[in-house]
């Protein structure tokens, strides 16, 4: 499998940072403060525009490595609705190859409006090759019965809408990398892992946000889980108030980078082991951008 930044990505620590339409202003700003690409928001673009952006910011010294889909709806119960999504995603993919990016950042779903476990108190039971969901918590799941049932919808919907995406992806040479955000599923490291896993595919991998699922577990628990699928990281902190869940989850907050409750040291530790080295892309506020990058060379620098 060749990727358009896969060499240069494995190579040490990348640094990126997010925006919409890079600048000269915020790409000279980028370079001062020592980051080696970007991460971009504009995945609806032409080929031709795509083509331009990486000229322009290659100009600079930096690479474009991934384009941030975002939220689909493969759930909707409208099909015209799930297809729109779906050729979304393709244009993404293409914008993607045009920018030199190796990725698209993807969350295939969400759900909600119906009573689930607190997030430190899931405990999914599933079935491993179905990926059913049978309880999401010990005890009495009566409760639940609604978002079992979501939770069981999005997983099938979503698995079917990926694997009509792949060969779209195989043949523009960018990887599906899926992230867990906000959206109430797979709320668990072991089965985010069996949901990735699933597919089979080089093509569909894991983008994991440090600080996005501390309310769920630590971060070592899904960084070790999804060992082998992750190809790139979010990087943002998060304070748990009081650890609830036997994982070490509990009620979180965002905070800027360093002032939460992350051990950025074992999460140093933990990245070793699984041998990632790849691109780190800074999502957090509260920083300057140097102060950022300077974050990024102590806990995770050569």
């Amino acid at each position: 499998m060749k990727t358009r930044d896969t060499d240069r990505q494995w190579e040490r620590l990348l640094k990126a940072l997010i925006t919409k339409t890079p600048t000269d202003e915020y790409c000279e700003k980028l370079t001062k403060a020592g980051f080696d690409g970007i991460e971009v928001q504009n995945w609806d673009v032409s080929v031709e525009e795509a083509r331009q952006a990486r000229a322009f910011v290659e100009k600079h010294g930096l690479c474009i490595h991934s384009v941030m889909r975002g939220w689909t709806n493969f759930n909707a119960s409208e099909k015209e609705k799930v297809d729109a999504d779906i050729q979304s995603v393709e244009t993404s993919l293409r914008a993607a190859a045009a920018y030199g990016a190796s990725t698209v950042l993807l969350v295939p779903c969400r759900i909600g409006g119906m009573t689930m476990p607190e997030p430190w108190d899931f405990d999914i039971d599933f079935d491993p090759k179905t990926l059913n969901v049978k309880t999401v918590a010990a005890g009495d799941n009566s409760a639940y019965a609604d978002y079992i049932k979501a939770q069981n919808l999005a997983t099938e919907v979503s698995i079917r809408a990926v694997e009509t995406l792949i060969p779209t992806a195989a043949r523009e040479g960018v990887i599906i990398a899926l992230e867990n955000v906000g959206n109430n599923l797979w709320s668990t490291p072991e089965f985010l892992a069996a949901f990735v896993k699933s597919f089979g595919s080089p093509w569909v991998q894991t983008y994991f946000d440090l600080g996005n699922h501390t309310r769920y577990s630590r971060c070592e628990e899904w960084l070790t889980a999804l060992q082998g699928t992750i190809v790139k990281l979010h990087i943002k902190d998060s304070a748990i108030s009081e650890a609830k869940g036997k994982r070490g989850g509990g009620p979180s907050q965002r905070v800027p980078i360093g002032t939460g409750t992350i051990d950025w040291k074992n999460v140093r530790k933990v990245l070793e082991e699984i041998r990632y080295s790849g691109w780190m892309t800074v999502e957090s506020s509260g920083l300057t951008d140097a102060e950022h990058s300077k974050f990024l060379d102590e806990h995770f620098g050569e």
